[in-house]
Order: structure tokens, then C-alpha cells, then sequence
């Protein structure tokens, strides 16, 4: 992890990061100085890191790091394995850790049969995709949603580049995740803490801030714009219903225009008014 930081340092030139190049530099990059306080550490907590003295930073350590060398999603997950090797592997594991849902019950699939053709999933409370109905994957398999063997909203939001060109209102579907993240779920469960230190380091300032914001609270409804491959511009309304046993979250997706509700059922091979649109509240 030391050598790591250190390389990424010295490749990384002042002009990339807004500072002066000077004249009288023995540095190949940047020195310590400049990394540090473009990433608000000390110089001398730096040199520990760099020297293999300190091997377990902080993910919020890791994250500003990871944005002041400008660190590729690949290159930031590489630092975090990077440090939980030289950690002694996740110290996050616990043995009296909460069961985290990974199925759906074979009524809650029952209840999203009923609900095609519209977009439909069921998340647990880190925001995994447990089921979803047909209508959902023709929706949101196009923009790499699903991709993963264990699609996660959070990951695919923060981690996918993708993202920010299928939501046009990135920002505000970040702030409703997060905010769901940060209130619907116990502050000190591991699983809890596993996504939000990973995304720490993956997505930086852009998670982080959002995560440390307790007064942003979550919405059971909301709206959302996507801009699909195949249909178009889509502006959907969502809905979510709790299901408090299971940890689970169902949430159906409507459209909130006659358009959308158009290029749904073209999407879906169904004939026009399969689906109809949904007017927001005012």
C-alpha cells in the first residue's frame, strides 16, 4: 500500500492538481507537502503510510487520498484491497453480524408477477437487487444495472460510470440512496459498514459527503429521468413498500408521462396502454 501511494504521488505532475510547478522541484510529482494537504492529513501521518508504518487508514483517509491523485475507479479499488491485505484481511467480518437477506420469499416473487409489465425489484437494506420483474430488466439491463453477479443500486450509482449518463438527475437519485442508506439501517451493522467504507474509497468526496449528511432525509416516493439505449428518455415515478421482517424494500416503477408510459410498452412488446401514466402530486 506504501509503495503505492508513493508511486501515484511521484507520477502525479502539480499542474494536474491546480498547483504551481516551480523551478527547483527534486521531486519527480508531488512532494509529501502538497499531497497531504490537498488530501487534509498530516505530512507526518503521510510518511507512516508511505513508510508501511500506519497500515490501517480510515476509509474517509483512503477516499480523500484516492481524489487528490485523481485515482481511477480501478486504480481506487486496487488501494482498498491493497489495504485490507496489509490490514490482515477485513476487519469488518464478525461472527454476531446480523443475518443480510439475500433471497427474496416465493410469495414477495408471487406479488412482482402480478406487477408486470412495470419496472418492479425488491433490495434489501444495502440496497442488493434480491428479484425483479421482467419489465424491470428490460428497463434498466441497458444501462448496466444488472451487469453484476450481485447487483447493488449504491455500486452501480457510484461505482459505474454508466450512471451518470442513464440518470439525467444523478445528483438527486445519489442524495435519495444514500439518504435511505444512512436512516434505514443501524449505524454500526457490518454490512452497513463494509458498502459505505468501500464507496468511501471507490466514489470519494461524492459518497463520503452524502453519507455524512444526517439531514437529508429519505423519501418513499420520488421521481427519476433516465435516458435509455433502446426507448429513449423516460421519466418514471417510483413507490417503495417496506417489508420490516425480511429487511426488504419492494419498489415499482410507474410512468410519469403519457411518453413514458408509450415507450414502456414499446420496450416490453406490449400493446399501447399496457401501462398508463401516473401524474405526481403537486
Amino acid at each position: 500500500m506504501g509503495t503505492f501511494l508513493r508511486t501515484w504521488r511521484e507520477a502525479v505532475s502539480p499542474a494536474e492538481v491546480g498547483l504551481p510547478t516551480g523551478t527547483r522541484r527534486r521531486t519527480p510529482g508531488l512532494r509529501r507537502a502538497e499531497l497531504a494537504t490537498l488530501a487534509g492529513v498530516s505530512v507526518e501521518y503521510l510518511t507512516r503510510l508511505e513508510q508501511g508504518r500506519d497500515r490501517n487508514p480510515s476509509a474517509q483517509v483512503l477516499g480523500a487520498l484516492a481524489d487528490a491523485l485523481n485515482l481511477s475507479l480501478a486504480d481506487r479499488m486496487l488501494l482498498r484491497r491493497l489495504t485490507k491485505e496489509a490490514d490482515g484481511g477485513d476487519p469488518l467480518v464478525c461472527a454476531a453480524a446480523p443475518s443480510l437477506s439475500r433471497t427474496a420469499r416465493p410469495t414477495i416473487r408471487a406479488v412482482l408477477d402480478h406487477l408486470e409489465p412495470a419496472p418492479a425489484l425488491v433490495v434489501n437494506w444495502i440496497g442488493d437487487v434480491l428479484a425483479h420483474t421482467a419489465g424491470y430488466e428490460r428497463l434498466v439491463g441497458p444501462i448496466g444495472l444488472l451487469d453484476d453477479e450481485r447487483p447493488n443500486l449504491l455500486r452501480y450509482l457510484f461505482a459505474d460510470e454508466r450512471a451518470r449518463s442513464a440518470y439525467r438527475d444523478w445528483d438527486r437519485v445519489a442524495d435519495d440512496l444514500v439518504a435511505r442508506l444512512r436512516h434505514g439501517v443501524p449505524l454500526r451493522d457490518p454490512h452497513l459498514a463494509e458498502l459505505a467504507d468501500e464507496l468511501t474509497v471507490t466514489a470519494g468526496a461524492d459518497f463520503a459527503d452524502r453519507f455524512a449528511d444526517l439531514a437529508v432525509a429519505p423519501r418513499r416516493t420520488g421521481s427519476q429521468q433516465i435516458e435509455h439505449p433502446e426507448a429513449g428518455s423516460l421519466r418514471l415515478l417510483h413507490e417503495t413498500f417496506a417489508l420490516p421482517d425480511e429487511g426488504q424494500r419492494v419498489i415499482v416503477h410507474l410512468p410519469a408521462d403519457d411518453a413514458t408510459a408509450a415507450a414502456l410498452d414499446r420496450l416490453n412488446g406490449r400493446r399501447p396502454g399496457a401501462l398508463r401514466a401516473v401524474g405526481e402530486a403537486g
